[in-house]
Order: structure tokens, then C-alpha cells, then sequence
């Protein structure tokens, strides 16, 4: 199996730990092959978006999600590192509200599949990081929400040194409990 895959406190929320080849001279590794992800998550998803942003040590982006046209998402780390959060915000849930968090790093080359109807967002841990992510639909900005980061009702434990990075959109955000939610 190209993937060894492990739950996360969210049974949804899946941390694929790719098969990796190295040598003196490097590595290689396959970062997606449709077949094997199937087969090693049992979600047939398709994907019609790659993007990738480059952010500083101590910038916070999240927490978003689509309300139409949700997203799943297959996220990963291709230098530095980030604290990457899912939230649960299907109202019929029984995980509703609650989050899961993973470190992904290059070195480690983790990938998480959050898949449609979480919230999503990550925090940068090193100097910079380039974080790469496949999306099951497109942006939709007028169906983005997001929720507060430091929302209590959902009581994420960022792992800060300091107050973080947001921005206008994020800093913004409202609370979990008035924030529109997946009813199915």
C-alpha cells in the first residue's frame, strides 16, 4: 500500500503517511495517485484545484469553509512546518464542533484528507512554510465562512509563542456558535 493511513481524533479526518524512497541522492515519493487513495481511504473524491501558499512563522490562516459548494481538501507541507486543524461543522454529527490537529512538516511529508463539511486551518511553526492543497471543489467566495480561531465553544490548543498572524478576513471571523453549519 503507497499509503499507511491513521485516524485522527475525527474518524473522517485521515493523516496519510506516504511511501517514501530514498538514497544518497534524495527521495521520491508519489504525493497523490487517485487508485491508491481510494483504496487506502475509501473516498472516491475528485479533485479540480491545487493551491499553494508560502506564509511566515506565526501566521494563522482559518477557519474556513464553504457553506455551498463545500470542499474537501488533501493538504500537505513541501517546506517548513504548520499545526493543521480540522473542525467538525455538520450539525448531525456526532463529532459537531469538535476538532483534530496534526503537525505537518516536509521532513515528514504527512498529508491530511479533511474531507467536505469541516472547517479548516493551519498555523505556521517554522521560518516559513509552503503548504500545497488539492481541493474537491472550487472557491466560491461568496460561500466562504469563517470561524474565530481561538473560538472557546470549540477550545483548539494552537500551539503559540506568541500572538498570531491573521488576517483582515480572519481577524474578522465570528463565533462558532452563531456561524452558519452542514445540516446533514
Amino acid at each position: 500500500m503507497p499509503y499507511l493511513v491513521s485516524k485522527t481524533s475525527l474518524p473522517e479526518v485521515l493523516m496519510l503517511e506516504p511511501k517514501v524512497f530514498g538514497d544518497e541522492r534524495g527521495f521520491f515519493f508519489e504525493s497523490f495517485n487517485q487508485r491508491d487513495f481510494i483504496g487506502a481511504t475509501g473516498f472516491d473524491v475528485d479533485f479540480v484545484q491545487d493551491n499553494h501558499s508560502r506564509s511566515e512563522k506565526g501566521v494563522l490562516r482559518g477557519l474556513h469553509y464553504q457553506i455551498r459548494h463545500p470542499q474537501g481538501k488533501l493538504v500537505r507541507v513541501v517546506s517548513g512546518a504548520v499545526f493543521d486543524v480540522a473542525v467538525d461543522m455538520r450539525k448531525t454529527s456526532a463529532n459537531f464542533g469538535k476538532w483534530a490537529g496534526v503537525e505537518l512538516t516536509a521532513e515528514n511529508k504527512r498529508m491530511l484528507w479533511i474531507p467536505e463539511g469541516f472547517a479548516h486551518g493551519f498555523l505556521v511553526l517554522s521560518d516559513f512554510a509552503d503548504f500545497l492543497y488539492k481541493t474537491t471543489d472550487y472557491w466560491y467566495p461568496e460561500h466562504e465562512r469563517s470561524i474565530c480561531w481561538n473560538d472557546p465553544d470549540i477550545g483548539i490548543q494552537w500551539p503559540l509563542e506568541d500572538v498570531p498572524k491573521l488576517s483582515v478576513k480572519d481577524a474578522a471571523a465570528g463565533s462558532f456558535n452563531l456561524c452558519e453549519v452542514f445540516r446533514n
